[in-house]
Formats: structure tokens, C-alpha cells, sequence
């Protein structure tokens, strides 16, 4: 078949023949037409499901990972996508294309943990009540000073409440004996 895309060739790093590429845009499984946004979130897909600590000691599925970079260097870059389209691309600006930027294009293995090399006990990863304290701390005062008010009012309702109970149970008793004294000064009478 003719056409641009069918006759680019790649080389293999500088050793041996250059062999046939497939298409990137293949590669992605994405449409020639697709937008940026499209082929970044099918890169992030493919890298996700083909990266080599996901698929550790598939040679298959990191050759996969691979050519899913490549694809991505080459048409993650709006310049080297237009050249790749026209196939003007060659195999050395490919080589020297900047590696793709964002979490899932780690090619290399991540750094050491530096918190697995520290002896004794780890920390607590995150303090909640701080991070509470430090953004609601002005509204976990008020809500504490509105609770302590009702909390007051409630305690002086209550003694009040009580206290008039215990009037009405003395102005009863010094009623009940001002009775009996009138009843027991007109009987002996």
C-alpha cells in the first residue's frame, strides 16, 4: 500500500536494518483526528494497563509499554505530531523527543521510599484533628461557646424550675399550718 504512514520506518537504535513502524496513532487506539485530550487520556490508559510494575516480568507487556510511549512523545507534542502526520518525522528528532510528563509515563522504576529506611516508629501519615483545628478553629470556638451558653441557660431553667417548686411546696406548708393553728385555737375554744 502507499500512503505516508505505511512508508515510515523506524530504526532500532542504531543497530541492524531499520524495520516498519506501526501507525502511533494504532499504537493508542486512537482516530487521526483525535484531539489532544483524547490521545492523552488513551496514553494514560494504555500506560496504565501495559506498565511494567503492573506486569512484572512480561517482556510482551513491556515492549507494549514501549511503543505506547513512543506514541505518545511523538503525538503528545502538537510539532512532532504535525511532522509525524506529514512524514517528515525522523528517526533522530524521535530519539531526542522529550520523554512524556505525568504520573503514569514513569519509564524508570520510582525512588527508594525514604520512609521505609527509617528505624523505629512510623508517624502518623496525617493529623486530622490538626488540619480540623487549623482550617475550623474559629468555628469549633463558637460552636463550643454557643454549647456551653445553652448549657448554662439549661442548668439555670432547671434551678429556677426547681427552686419555684420549692416555693410552692413552702407557701403550701405555712399555709397548711397557718391553718391547723387557726383550726386548733377555735376548738379549744
Amino acid at each position: 500500500p502507499s500512503g505516508a504512514r505505511s512508508l515510515r520506518r523506524s530504526s532500532t537504535g542504531g543497530a541492524g536494518p531499520p524495520r516498519p513502524r506501526r501507525d502511533l496513532y494504532e499504537v493508542l487506539g486512537v482516530a487521526p483526528t483525535a484531539t489532544a485530550a483524547q490521545i492523552k487520556t488513551a496514553y494514560y490508559e494504555k500506560s496504565f494497563r501495559y506498565h511494567p510494575d503492573r506486569n512484572a516480568g512480561s517482556a510482551a507487556a513491556a515492549e507494549r509499554f514501549a511503543a505506547v510511549s513512543e506514541a505518545y512523545r511523538v503525538l503528545g507534542s502538537a510539532a512532532l505530531r504535525r511532522r509525524y502526520d506529514r512524514g517528515l518525522l525522523s528517526a533522530a528528532e524521535l530519539r531526542d523527543a522529550p520523554r512524556p510528563s505525568g504520573p503514569a509515563a514513569a519509564a524508570a522504576p520510582p525512588p527508594p521510599r525514604a520512609a521505609a529506611a527509617r528505624p523505629g516508629p512510623v508517624p502518623a501519615p496525617f493529623d486530622f484533628d490538626a488540619f480540623y483545628r487549623a482550617h475550623y478553629g474559629e468555628q469549633l470556638q463558637r460552636e463550643q461557646l454557643q454549647r456551653a451558653r445553652r448549657e448554662q441557660l439549661r442548668l439555670r431553667r432547671e434551678e429556677t424550675a426547681a427552686q419555684g417548686r420549692l416555693r410552692v411546696l413552702s407557701d403550701l406548708s405555712v399555709g397548711m399550718l397557718f391553718f391547723l393553728t387557726i383550726a386548733l385555737l377555735y376548738g379549744l375554744k
